[in-house]
């Protein structure tokens, strides 16, 4: 969110960082999922949310920013 010249990333849900931890330790969407209780969808939506959150390109991306930042640790 930007106001006044000044920018602050939006932090990620408890749910987002749990889906982010899984997505580090190589799961795919639908073992996230499975792992999490959600349909798949759920979860595309989540990582949707998290690249934009993130501003991260791809999946990959996402955990590199995350890891370097300490939201998660592998």
């Amino acid at each position: 969110m930007q106001i006044a010249g000044t920018w602050r990333p939006t932090p990620l849900s408890e749910r987002e960082v749990e889906v982010l931890r899984c997505v580090a330790r190589g799961a795919a969407n639908k073992e996230v999922a499975i792992r999490l209780q959600h349909i798949e969808e759920t979860v595309k939506v989540h990582m949707k949310h998290i690249l934009e959150k993130l501003a991260a390109t791809d999946r990959t991306h996402a955990v590199t920013i995350a890891l370097s930042r300490g939201i998660i640790e592998l």
